[in-house]
């Protein structure tokens, strides 16, 4: 999946723009984000170290890759802090750690199974007490019990009952 979102970044930006390169707000737009979210990813390290002309940050459309990449990871549930160890220091794609981002993978898909298995024991157990309580005798208005001494129980009094 992130080698197909890397394949298409690459097809989608490879000179679809007037110069190859641009400033950080045209840089954040084109990569859906905010120039705040690119400055984070490179203070992190997650992005290569930016060129600059004079005091501008410069980026290059091969840069919004990497924006890409982080961008999925995030949205299928990778923090920025468990893609720190994996891109910290790389610089291009010849360097990428595809072994690490495989273990960070299947690391998510465990934890998601887990919460999947987590998740499926609560709704069995809110479904057998929805059963137990649609079946409930006190639910259709049922006639009190009486007590041994012949009494109404003391619990009819709760539900608006006439106690004797």
């Amino acid at each position: 999946r992130y080698e197909k979102i890397l394949l298409m970044s690459t097809s989608v930006f490879r000179g679809d723009y007037p110069s190859s390169t641009m400033y950080i707000g045209e840089f954040a737009r084109l990569a859906g984000t905010t120039p705040k979210a690119v400055r984070l990813y490179e203070q992190l390290g997650l992005l290569p170290e930016p060129r600059r002309r004079g005091k501008y940050r410069v980026y290059r459309a091969e840069d919004l890759e990497w924006v890409g990449f982080i961008r999925e990871a995030q949205r299928l549930g990778c923090k920025l802090g468990e893609l720190v160890p994996l891109l910290a220091g790389v610089t291009s794609l010849d360097h990428f750690p595809w072994q690490k981002v495989e273990q960070l993978i299947a690391d998510k898909l465990a934890q998601i199974e887990a919460e999947v298995a987590r998740l499926q024991r609560q709704h069995q157990g809110l479904s057998q007490c929805a059963t137990l309580l649609a079946q409930h005798p006190c639910r259709y208005g049922a006639p009190a019990r009486q007590s041994p001494d012949g009494r109404d129980h003391p619990a009819a009094a709760d539900r608006g009952q006439k106690v004797a």
